[in-house]
């Protein structure tokens, strides 16, 4: 009896710390503080205030595969109110794409490398099944500084804006100013009477066998270096965008373009993004390679110093 009891007592300890982890991650996601975001311009910038809360709901955090909780955040960026294309497209460096109209911010890219180096060229790709970084229906999770952040179409956002129907939504702004619509744009880009249709990126995963010296295997989307572009190959450039008339600028602007698959969101700037978004900081850590060990959340904007932004323990945004 006494051997009974003692094999039946960590069963029982499993099952009540599971439901304790499940208590604590539901009220973790139902006890947010409101969603906050200001946007204001001038003559020659939008500034975007905001406190970080999702005005939709999130998923659960922590989670199984992310292990931070939401908390508020204190995003004060700016974007240029009349933006223009680079002669060269800018490349990333790891800082955030942009910030949604409900003031989370847009981040494609994961701090996730292969045998945890940076340097050796080959960067997990989020979305390329070979990491799991516990991102919920709206293509979102948390870094270990609290904030929640979108890796790809925010669902939530998205239907909350425009519903079920095909629709073209203005989801957000660039780092360099132009604006971030959803998936569905106007077959012909230059007529708001054609009919809308699900954007097609020009991105898709390399022919053959990776390269020596790598993480080896054939090209299948783990990671980042395992696309290419292929020009004429969908709707949309190199830096997921195009030019056309959008329900906001009839006249027509250069727009980006989040998409269902890669590039997801963009992963260059067509412009010049704004120094408000520079990464003043170490990326937040990430959860190392396929099976090894979670040592926090995901690259981007939040770490010590990130850009445009302060930790704050709670309440409202400075604004």
């Amino acid at each position: 009896m006494k051997s009974s009891r003692l094999s039946a007592t960590p069963a029982l300890l499993i099952k009540v710390s599971s439901t304790v982890l499940v208590s604590a991650c539901l009220a973790a996601s139902s006890q947010l503080p409101p969603s906050q975001v200001k946007i204001t311009t001038d003559d020659n910038y939008r500034r975007i205030q905001a406190n970080g809360i999702p005005d939709h709901k999130p998923g659960q955090f922590p989670n199984r595969h992310n292990p931070n909780t939401i908390s508020p955040q204190a995003y004060d960026y700016k974007v240029p109110l009349n933006p223009q294309v680079a002669a060269q497209p800018t490349p990333y460096r790891m800082q955030p794409f942009g910030i949604a109209v409900n003031g989370v911010v847009f981040d494609p890219f994961a701090a996730e490398w292969w045998k945890n180096d940076p340097n050796s060229g080959w960067q997990y790709e989020p979305h390329g099944g070979a990491i799991d970084l516990g991102l919920d229906s709206s293509n979102a999770h948390v870094q270990p500084n609290g904030a929640y952040h979108y890796h790809g179409i925010p669902n939530g956002l998205v239907e909350k804006l425009g519903g079920n129907q095909p629709k073209m939504v203005l989801l957000g702004w660039a780092a360099d100013g132009f604006p971030i619509y959803g998936p569905w744009g106007y077959n012909d880009a230059g007529s708001a009477q054609s009919p809308l249709k699900k954007l097609e990126p020009s991105y898709g995963i390399k022919q053959g066998m990776r390269p020596a010296g790598s993480p080896g295997g054939k090209y299948d989307g783990s990671f980042v270096q395992d696309y290419e572009y292929v020009e004429g190959m969908g709707d949309l450039d190199a830096s997921n965008g195009r030019f056309g008339v959008t329900p906001e600028f009839p006249q027509g602007t250069y727009h980006y373009v989040l998409t269902d698959t890669y590039p997801y969101i963009p992963r260059q700037f067509a412009g010049t993004p704004d120094a408000s978004f520079e990464r003043r900081g170490p990326p937040g850590g990430g959860f190392g390679p396929p099976g090894g060990g979670r040592r926090g959340g995901p690259g981007g904007p939040g770490g010590p110093g990130g850009p445009g932004m302060r930790r704050r323990p709670g309440g409202p945004p400075p604004f």
